[in-house]
């Protein structure tokens, strides 16, 4: 398979081009830190952009949602489609406001949403949920008949699809790295935090051990919480 995705005049970065990436190594790496896309269409000559979970498997994108909502709908009637995934990584602070910056990673995908036939869903939905926490699924109360058809799964190839990213410290005019003016990176992270049971949960269950592939994303550990509590 072709290692690099074909550069295409949607998918050519004209701005800043030493920033784009069409590796398939750094665009999967890039989609694979993430859990949520935003889908872009427009209906009637309304764009729409609309935030969902997503997951990726080879070279096709997938996201799901209820049979009721438009935009599956309206997707799976085979509208132009364009997904977006982006992370934060750090504030950059040049030496002037029009040197500021973000450090990030992002991904735009163009292409023609399918929906995922219904004998192929609940294989589509163990795809999704194992990608999360692996070994989930096996555990979990299989979906019913309803449950399967109140919801839609929808793919679309990955094939017009490019990588943007952002790294280092600030670019700041030459001149101005004589100024007294501190510079430099904040950097950016999502945290996950000790897990919180379900206040219905029966006695004696704990926190399963495959929670702990959530840093498997990238995820930093939150910092210890001090309690309230007197003492």
């Amino acid at each position: 398979m072709e290692q690099r995705y074909t550069r295409t005049e949607r998918t050519r970065l004209r701005r800043l081009p030493k920033r784009a990436h069409y590796d398939r190594a750094t665009v999967h790496a890039v989609l694979d830190a993430g859990l949520i896309c935003h889908v872009g269409y427009v209906v009637d000559g309304q764009p729409y952009v609309t935030p969902t979970c997503y997951w990726r498997h080879g070279e096709r994108l997938y996201w799901h949602g209820s049979s009721a909502s438009r935009m599956l709908r309206r997707l799976r009637e085979g509208i132009p489609a364009c997904v977006t995934v982006t992370h934060v990584d750090g504030l950059v602070l040049a030496r002037s406001g029009f040197h500021h910056s973000i450090n990030y990673r992002s991904v735009m995908a163009f292409g023609t949403a399918r929906a995922v036939a219904d004998e192929d869903k609940l294989a589509a939905l163990e795809d999704f949920v194992e990608h999360l926490l692996p070994g989930r699924w096996a555990e979990l109360r299989p979906p019913t008949g309803q449950e399967i058809k109140a919801t839609t799964v929808l793919w679309m190839d990955l094939e017009e699809v490019s990588a943007k990213i952002r790294i280092g410290p600030p670019v700041d005019d030459e001149e101005d790295y004589g100024l007294p003016i501190w510079a430099g990176v904040v950097p950016l992270a999502t945290t996950v935090d000790a897990p919180e049971p379900d206040p219905r949960l029966l006695p004696g269950l704990s926190a399963p051990q495959y929670l702990e592939h959530l840093a498997s994303f990238g995820w930093r550990p939150a910092p210890a919480r001090e309690s309230n509590a007197a003492a």
